[in-house]
């Protein structure tokens, strides 16, 4: 865990938090986890993970979708809720190639408009927001004009709505997932590691872009999905990822649903 990676509150409560919830001494564990929703008429893959070049224990989307009998090239739809290198980076093999060639690539039109902005990447104050201006560059430049820009409040894909929750970026974005009378919240980044931000909404990740308004996004958020009852989907929650909010004193707790290794 490096200093600051909370920013509003002191490294030795941050550690202490992760001692709490069992990480390594001194270390903070982040599950990276993309989802794929077969719609009936399509496969969606919302976010793609890291990608191939960081390290052997992520990279390794397309290891599982073979696992769970998905071809790469049978996905449909690639829908990135932001542009962040842990969401974007699996679209693109370590050659360089297009992971998921017959897929149409979607990304929030507000985080484009942001990160492809010259004036923007210019007055980026830190190494890691210069980072982030290069790498959605690297990734995504090169197909700029076969990506689709969505927007909030639309469908980006059959029972697929994308919803306002920015903060953590200028266009992060989560999903309202329906079929029938069923719903799920892909809720994308509105939380890092549920131990720390869900737990504790008012508390700054340093990824967020604006801290602020990511806590308001977290509290409104959550405060429906806690009175909706509603089944999430977290990119940063431990396999298998989903489960329940409710409401725990100025903060929020998950509960998990339960892995059922039988299909």
């Amino acid at each position: 865990m490096p200093d600051g990676w909370v920013k509003n509150i002191p490294q030795d409560q941050a550690l202490a938090t992760a001692a709490a919830a069992h990480m390594p001494e001194g270390k903070v564990n982040i599950p990276f986890n993309p989802i794929v929703i077969n719609t009936g008429s399509k496969l969606v893959l919302i976010d793609t993970g890291y990608g191939p070049n960081i390290g052997p224990t992520v990279g390794i989307l397309p290891v599982h979708l073979a696992a769970a009998g998905i071809d790469s090239k049978s996905i449909d739809t690639v829908v990135l809720s932001h542009l962040h290198p842990d969401h974007i980076n699996g679209v693109k093999t370590k050659d360089g190639v297009i992971a998921f060639p017959n897929a149409e690539h979607k990304v929030p039109a507000q985080d484009w408009a942001f990160w492809m902005s010259e004036d923007n990447a210019a007055k980026a104050d830190s190494q890691m927001m210069k980072n982030y201006f290069a790498n959605v560059r690297k990734v995504l430049g090169d197909i700029a004009d076969k990506v689709t820009k969505y927007e909030w409040g639309k469908e980006v894909a059959p029972g697929i709505i994308a919803l306002e929750t920015p903060g953590h970026t200028p266009g992060h974005t989560s999903f309202a997932v329906a079929s029938g009378n069923a719903k799920m919240l892909v809720q994308s980044d509105v939380t890092n590691i549920p131990e720390f931000f869900l737990r504790n909404p008012d508390w700054h990740v340093a990824y967020d872009i604006d801290p602020v308004k990511a806590a308001q996004t977290r509290h409104k958020f959550y405060d429906m999905a806690a009175a909706e009852k509603t089944l999430i989907a977290g990119f940063h929650f431990a396999f298998p990822s989903q489960g329940y909010v409710e409401k725990d004193g100025n903060g929020y707790r998950l509960v998990p649903i339960r892995w059922n290794p039988v299909l």
